[in-house]
């Protein structure tokens, strides 16, 4: 494995990164604008489903933030390879940058569960109460994406 993070490393595109006084810089500007735009989504999202802001009905709120959580994640996974081959072999030891894709990895499978299994159902309730496991859902969402911003901000360390 380590020749493959070599590999990556030596890329033009991951030499080009490092050398530019700009494109390093740039990535992580546009990786933190696509976390706050995914994440911020999903937050006001989760919060509602937690009983926040009861007065604003759900599908309203669901038809108009979570495209922007999709928008969100077309900026994060583009710039954070990117961000990610400049320093492969660094980053490939790193526990905590594996934890953080681990952690992304429940984030994606708890966004999966909720849209196969929840969606659809709790847009069509109403303003009923909403059932234990989309607000189990909702909290597990929270929780695992302010821990992937922590691992995030302490890879810079």
């Amino acid at each position: 494995m380590t020749s493959f993070f070599d590999w990556l490393e030596n890329t033009s595109w991951a030499e080009g990164i490092r050398q530019s006084m700009w494109w390093y810089p740039a990535l992580e500007i546009v990786h933190i604008v696509g976390i706050v735009v995914l994440v911020g989504a999903a937050f006001m999202f989760d919060l509602r489903l937690l009983g926040v802001s009861k007065s604003v009905p759900l599908p309203v709120l669901a038809s108009h933030m979570l495209p922007w959580s999709a928008r969100g994640l077309l900026l994060i996974v583009p710039s954070g390879i990117l961000l990610f081959i400049t320093n492969a072999n660094a980053l490939a030891i790193d526990p905590t940058f594996w934890l953080k894709m681990a952690l992304l990895v429940v984030a994606a499978l708890n966004a999966l569960v909720f849209h196969r299994f929840m969606h659809k159902r709790l847009l069509g309730m109403g303003e009923a109460a909403l059932p234990v496991a989309a607000k189990v859902s909702a909290g597990v969402s929270i929780a695992v994406w302010i821990a992937v911003i922590a691992c995030g901000r302490l890879l810079a360390y």
